[in-house]
Protein backbone atom coordinates (compact mmCIF):
# COMPACT_ATOMS: atom_id res chain seq x y z
CA UNK A 1 0.00 0.00 0.00
CA UNK A 2 1.46 3.36 -1.04
CA UNK A 3 2.14 5.71 1.84
CA UNK A 4 0.35 9.02 2.00
CA UNK A 5 2.32 12.16 1.16
CA UNK A 6 3.36 14.09 4.23
CA UNK A 7 0.83 16.63 5.48
CA UNK A 8 2.42 20.08 5.57
CA UNK A 9 0.63 23.43 5.44
CA UNK A 10 1.95 26.95 5.88
CA UNK A 11 1.08 28.87 9.02
CA UNK A 12 0.23 25.88 11.24
CA UNK A 13 2.39 24.44 14.02
CA UNK A 14 3.82 21.00 13.22
CA UNK A 15 5.16 18.43 15.67
CA UNK A 16 8.10 16.55 14.14
CA UNK A 17 9.94 13.41 15.22
CA UNK A 18 13.12 12.12 13.55
CA UNK A 19 14.58 8.85 14.81
CA UNK A 20 17.91 7.13 14.35
CA UNK A 21 17.93 3.96 12.26
CA UNK A 22 17.16 0.94 14.47
CA UNK A 23 17.04 3.38 17.40
CA UNK A 24 20.82 3.81 17.19
CA UNK A 25 22.48 6.86 18.72
CA UNK A 26 22.56 9.92 16.49
CA UNK A 27 24.38 12.07 19.07
CA UNK A 28 27.49 10.69 20.75
CA UNK A 29 28.80 13.73 22.61
CA UNK A 30 28.45 17.48 23.08
CA UNK A 31 29.98 18.28 19.69
CA UNK A 32 27.29 16.25 17.91
CA UNK A 33 24.46 17.98 19.78
CA UNK A 34 25.93 21.38 19.02
CA UNK A 35 26.41 20.51 15.34
CA UNK A 36 22.72 19.59 15.02
CA UNK A 37 21.58 22.78 16.76
CA UNK A 38 23.75 24.88 14.44
CA UNK A 39 22.30 23.14 11.36
CA UNK A 40 18.73 23.59 12.61
CA UNK A 41 19.28 27.29 13.33
CA UNK A 42 20.92 27.91 9.95
CA UNK A 43 18.29 26.10 7.90
CA UNK A 44 15.28 27.29 9.89
CA UNK A 45 16.29 30.84 9.02
CA UNK A 46 17.18 29.94 5.42
CA UNK A 47 13.88 28.29 4.60
CA UNK A 48 11.51 30.32 6.77
CA UNK A 49 10.61 27.97 9.62
CA UNK A 50 9.89 29.24 13.14
CA UNK A 51 11.07 26.65 15.65
CA UNK A 52 9.04 27.08 18.85
CA UNK A 53 10.43 24.15 20.85
CA UNK A 54 12.87 21.27 20.51
CA UNK A 55 14.59 18.47 22.36
CA UNK A 56 17.54 16.41 21.16
CA UNK A 57 17.65 12.94 22.71
CA UNK A 58 20.40 10.36 22.21
CA UNK A 59 18.65 8.52 19.38
CA UNK A 60 15.94 10.91 18.15
CA UNK A 61 14.78 14.50 18.28
CA UNK A 62 11.53 16.45 18.43
CA UNK A 63 10.65 19.84 16.97
CA UNK A 64 7.60 22.07 17.21
CA UNK A 65 7.72 24.44 14.27
CA UNK A 66 5.60 26.63 12.00
CA UNK A 67 6.65 26.93 8.33
CA UNK A 68 5.93 30.06 6.31
CA UNK A 69 5.32 28.02 3.14
CA UNK A 70 4.21 24.45 2.44
CA UNK A 71 7.70 23.64 1.13
CA UNK A 72 9.68 25.26 3.96
CA UNK A 73 9.58 22.43 6.50
CA UNK A 74 10.42 19.57 4.08
CA UNK A 75 13.26 21.62 2.60
CA UNK A 76 14.65 22.42 6.04
CA UNK A 77 14.46 18.82 7.23
CA UNK A 78 16.03 17.53 4.04
CA UNK A 79 18.91 19.98 4.26
CA UNK A 80 19.49 19.32 7.96
CA UNK A 81 19.23 15.55 7.54
CA UNK A 82 21.69 15.32 4.66
CA UNK A 83 24.22 17.72 6.17
CA UNK A 84 24.14 16.04 9.57
CA UNK A 85 24.61 12.54 8.13
CA UNK A 86 27.69 13.72 6.19
CA UNK A 87 29.07 15.38 9.33
CA UNK A 88 28.30 12.39 11.58
CA UNK A 89 29.70 9.76 9.20
CA UNK A 90 32.88 11.73 8.56
CA UNK A 91 33.47 12.40 12.24
CA UNK A 92 32.73 8.89 13.49
CA UNK A 93 34.24 6.92 10.60
CA UNK A 94 31.06 5.28 9.42
CA UNK A 95 28.98 5.12 6.26
CA UNK A 96 25.38 4.56 5.23
CA UNK A 97 22.08 5.79 6.54
CA UNK A 98 21.58 7.32 9.96
CA UNK A 99 17.84 7.96 9.96
CA UNK A 100 14.90 5.61 10.40
CA UNK A 101 13.28 6.57 7.09
CA UNK A 102 11.68 9.95 6.63
CA UNK A 103 10.77 12.15 9.54
CA UNK A 104 7.28 11.87 11.07
CA UNK A 105 5.09 14.93 11.54
CA UNK A 106 1.60 16.20 12.12
CA UNK A 107 -0.29 19.49 12.29
CA UNK A 108 -1.69 20.40 15.67
CA UNK A 109 -4.53 22.70 16.66
CA UNK A 110 -2.83 25.72 18.19
CA UNK A 111 -5.17 26.69 21.03
CA UNK A 112 -5.76 23.13 22.16
CA UNK A 113 -2.38 21.46 21.77
CA UNK A 114 0.51 23.89 21.24
CA UNK A 115 1.46 24.49 24.87
CA UNK A 116 0.78 20.84 25.68
CA UNK A 117 3.12 19.85 22.86
CA UNK A 118 5.83 22.16 24.21
CA UNK A 119 5.52 20.50 27.62
CA UNK A 120 5.50 17.06 25.97
CA UNK A 121 8.77 17.92 24.21
CA UNK A 122 10.40 19.38 27.33
CA UNK A 123 9.46 16.36 29.45
CA UNK A 124 10.96 13.77 27.09
CA UNK A 125 14.27 13.38 29.00
CA UNK A 126 12.40 13.03 32.31
CA UNK A 127 10.03 10.40 30.90
CA UNK A 128 13.03 8.52 29.52
CA UNK A 129 14.68 8.49 32.95
CA UNK A 130 17.70 10.40 31.70
CA UNK A 131 17.34 13.29 34.18
CA UNK A 132 15.28 13.99 37.29
CA UNK A 133 14.37 17.58 36.40
CA UNK A 134 13.63 19.15 33.02
CA UNK A 135 16.31 21.82 33.44
CA UNK A 136 18.94 19.13 33.98
CA UNK A 137 18.84 18.25 30.26
CA UNK A 138 20.82 20.87 28.31
CA UNK A 139 19.68 19.92 24.81
CA UNK A 140 16.20 21.39 24.73
CA UNK A 141 14.51 24.77 24.44
CA UNK A 142 13.25 24.63 28.04
CA UNK A 143 16.03 26.78 29.51
CA UNK A 144 15.30 29.50 26.96
CA UNK A 145 11.71 29.76 28.12
CA UNK A 146 12.77 29.96 31.75
CA UNK A 147 15.22 32.79 31.06
CA UNK A 148 18.25 30.63 31.81
CA UNK A 149 19.85 31.22 28.41
CA UNK A 150 19.18 32.85 25.04
CA UNK A 151 18.72 30.31 22.23
CA UNK A 152 19.01 31.61 18.68
CA UNK A 153 17.12 28.61 17.31
CA UNK A 154 13.93 29.41 19.25
CA UNK A 155 11.09 31.63 18.04
CA UNK A 156 8.44 31.84 20.80
CA UNK A 157 4.86 31.41 19.65
CA UNK A 158 2.21 34.05 20.41
CA UNK A 159 0.62 31.70 22.96
CA UNK A 160 3.82 31.81 25.01
CA UNK A 161 3.84 35.62 24.95
CA UNK A 162 0.23 35.54 26.17
CA UNK A 163 1.23 33.68 29.35
CA UNK A 164 2.19 36.95 31.07
CA UNK A 165 2.85 40.65 30.67
CA UNK A 166 6.48 40.51 31.81
CA UNK A 167 9.35 38.10 31.17
CA UNK A 168 9.22 36.94 34.79
CA UNK A 169 5.48 36.28 34.61
CA UNK A 170 5.82 34.32 31.37
CA UNK A 171 8.74 32.28 32.67
CA UNK A 172 6.91 31.45 35.91
CA UNK A 173 3.71 30.51 34.10
CA UNK A 174 5.55 28.30 31.64
CA UNK A 175 7.56 26.61 34.40
CA UNK A 176 4.33 25.83 36.23
CA UNK A 177 2.75 24.49 33.04
CA UNK A 178 5.63 22.07 32.44
CA UNK A 179 5.79 21.12 36.11
CA UNK A 180 2.09 20.19 35.99
CA UNK A 181 2.80 17.93 33.02
CA UNK A 182 0.29 16.68 30.49
CA UNK A 183 -2.30 13.95 30.74
CA UNK A 184 -1.64 10.44 29.49
CA UNK A 185 -4.39 11.00 26.92
CA UNK A 186 -2.67 14.12 25.56
CA UNK A 187 0.66 12.33 25.49
CA UNK A 188 -0.80 9.36 23.59
CA UNK A 189 -2.66 11.63 21.16
CA UNK A 190 0.47 13.66 20.35
CA UNK A 191 2.58 10.54 19.85
CA UNK A 192 0.08 8.64 17.72
CA UNK A 193 -0.89 11.60 15.54
CA UNK A 194 2.74 12.43 14.81
CA UNK A 195 3.81 8.88 14.02
CA UNK A 196 0.77 8.26 11.81
CA UNK A 197 0.63 11.68 10.17
CA UNK A 198 -2.96 12.56 11.04
CA UNK A 199 -3.92 16.11 12.02
CA UNK A 200 -4.54 16.59 15.74
CA UNK A 201 -7.45 18.77 16.80
CA UNK A 202 -11.21 18.92 17.11
CA UNK A 203 -13.66 18.21 14.29
CA UNK A 204 -13.84 21.84 13.15
CA UNK A 205 -10.05 22.09 12.97
CA UNK A 206 -9.75 18.90 10.96
CA UNK A 207 -12.53 20.02 8.60
CA UNK A 208 -10.76 23.36 8.08
CA UNK A 209 -7.53 21.60 7.19
CA UNK A 210 -9.25 19.21 4.81
CA UNK A 211 -10.49 22.15 2.76
CA UNK A 212 -6.87 23.24 2.29
CA UNK A 213 -5.36 19.88 1.40
CA UNK A 214 -6.06 17.29 -1.28
CA UNK A 215 -4.46 14.73 1.02
CA UNK A 216 -6.66 13.03 3.62
CA UNK A 217 -5.88 14.69 6.97
CA UNK A 218 -7.57 12.29 9.38
CA UNK A 219 -7.96 8.55 9.74
CA UNK A 220 -10.88 7.11 7.80
CA UNK A 221 -13.66 5.66 9.92
CA UNK A 222 -13.80 1.84 9.87
CA UNK A 223 -16.35 0.10 7.70
CA UNK A 224 -17.63 0.67 4.22
CA UNK A 225 -18.40 4.22 3.07
CA UNK A 226 -22.01 5.21 3.44
CA UNK A 227 -23.83 5.52 0.13
CA UNK A 228 -26.89 7.75 -0.01
CA UNK A 229 -30.04 5.87 -1.13
CA UNK A 230 -31.44 6.61 -4.54
CA UNK A 231 -34.42 8.88 -4.68
CA UNK A 232 -37.12 6.97 -6.59
CA UNK A 233 -39.88 9.54 -6.10
CA UNK A 234 -41.28 10.75 -9.38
Amino acid sequence: MARLPRLTLAGYPHHIIQRGNNRQAIFVDRQDFEAMLALLAENAQKFGVAVHAYVLMDNHFHLLATPTTAEALPLMMQAVGRSYVRYFNDRHGRSGTLWEGRYRSTLIETDRYLLACMAYIDLNPVRAGMVAQVLDWPWSSHAHYLGQRSDRLVTPHALYWALGNTPFAREAAYAALVQAGISSAEQAALTEATLRGWALGDADFVAELQKKSSRRVSKAKPGRPVVAPENNDK
